[in-house]
Formats: C-alpha cells, sequence, structure tokens
C-alpha cells in the first residue's frame, strides 16, 4: 500500500481527482470502478471541472440499496450520474450499476459479475471506508473471496447513511454490493478516508492484521494500492508513506 496524507480533506480529493484524470486521460477504453457517498462528491467535482476524455471510457458503480431505483434521488446509480456522468457527458449506456428494483438480487449479482468480466475488469477501483472497516457495503464478517451478492446493513451503517435520507427508518436493510473478492481483481485501487471519525478503520485496514473482522484489510493482499488521507484520517497510522 502506497499512503497518501494530504494537508486537508479537500487537498485529498484533489489527489485522487488526479489520479482518475491522470489514467482516463493516458488509457484507451478504461473501465472505472465507482463509489459513492459523500466522500467522494468533491473527487467527482474536481474529475467534472478537469474534464478528460470519456468517449470510449466506461464506469461501473460499487454497489446500490436494494429497492432504490435507478431514478431514486437516493440510488447510487442517481448520484453517479448527477456528480459525474452528466458533468462528462458519459452516455447512460456505458454507466453500470445493479439494479436495486431486482425481483431477482441472486441473478441481478450473476449477470453484475458476468458484466464485469465481458468488460475486460475495472482499470481502476475508488473505495471509500466505513467506520467500522467495511468497502463497498461488505460489512465485518464478509469472506475476502466474496463475490456480488445481497447483503444485510448493519445498523452502524444505516446510522451513518440516514442524514441522505432524512431519518434512520428510511434506510434501506439490505444491498447488492460487489464482494471483497470481486474488488480485490481490480488492476488498481484508491481507497480515499477523511475526517478524524476515519481513523480507526484506516489504522486497522493498513496496518492492522488481514481478518474478517475488518472487510478492509484485505487491500493488503493487492498489489497496486493508494490509501489518500487527510491529517485527521491518518492520525492513529504508526507510519505514513
Amino acid at each position: 500500500m502506497r499512503v497518501v496524507v494530504a494537508d486537508d480533506a479537500d487537498d485529498a480529493a484533489g489527489v485522487a481527482a488526479a489520479i482518475v484524470v491522470d489514467l482516463v486521460s493516458a488509457e484507451r477504453n478504461v473501465v472505472l470502478g465507482l463509489a459513492a457517498g459523500r466522500t467522494f462528491e468533491k473527487v467527482y467535482r474536481s474529475v467534472v471541472e478537469q474534464h478528460p476524455p470519456v468517449r470510449s471510457m466506461a464506469a461501473v458503480l460499487l454497489d446500490e440499496y436494494l429497492g432504490s431505483g435507478p431514478g431514486d434521488a437516493n440510488s447510487f446509480r442517481h448520484q453517479a450520474r448527477c456528480q459525474l456522468a452528466d458533468g462528462l457527458g458519459l452516455d447512460s449506456a456505458r454507466l453500470h450499476s445493479l439494479d436495486g428494483d431486482t425481483p431477482d438480487p441472486e441473478a441481478e449479482c450473476r449477470r453484475f459479475e458476468e458484466l464485469i468480466v465481458e468488460l475486460g475488469g475495472i482499470d481502476l477501483q475508488l473505495l471509500g471506508l466505513g467506520r467500522n472497516g467495511h468497502i463497498g457495503f461488505n460489512e465485518p464478517g464478509s469472506a475476502h473471496d466474496s463475490r456480488t451478492r445481497l447483503v444485510r446493513l448493519t445498523e452502524e451503517t444505516r446510522a451513518a447513511n440516514a442524514p441522505a435520507f432524512g431519518h434512520l427508518d428510511l434506510v434501506p436493510r439490505q444491498a447488492l454490493t460487489q464482494g471483497i473478492g470481486t474488488i480485490l481483481e481490480a488492476r488498481r485501487i484508491v481507497l480515499m478516508a477523511t475526517g478524524s471519525h476515519k481513523a480507526a478503520g484506516i489504522a486497522a485496514t493498513v496496518e492492522g492484521p488481514v481478518t474478517d473482522t475488518v472487510p478492509g484489510s484485505a487491500l493488503q493482499r493487492h498489489g497496486d494500492v493508494t490509501v489518500v488521507l487527510d491529517p485527521e484520517a491518518a492520525a492513529l497510522l504508526t507510519v505514513t508513506r
């Protein structure tokens, strides 16, 4: 793992955005793995401002709430379209996501795994980190070889996402997510975290043992991971590099 400690949260967003822009500008037929949520809003805004060429780019979302259709304001596909795809002029047919409205979650997860293979795999996967160390919606206890599947969200994760819905009772209890094994097949990964509330999870992910109780620790097994942090998120690391 390479750890980059930026000056602040805005600078961290700029570092992550620069990695995305450099890859999209330099490579043909790039497949970019997108994470949703507040962590990446500034990253996507910076990417849009730089407007790299996207004629041959495809984007694949990491996860989706069960029951959330693509037009729902809180669906991750809607967020990705508004925050990134529309601003870049990326054709909606090249923005791929799990269908939270599916009547058959198992079949939808199989379809999504097959789609990633058909696209040639993900070149760069963007990841956030939950307070409990989850990546995607892979909660503690998720197997490190898990594939795209239906999961039940912890109350901690639901509470963290409640502000977007206005009330905890409105937050879905289940989601579809790429598995840890699926995530680890990306050629390159950028994990970004900001704020002191992420410090314990970052320390466990980067410097702790590789264990199912900290899903993010599986990233230690990957050969090309860049961890982008602000000073608050990096506060509990013993070594920064």
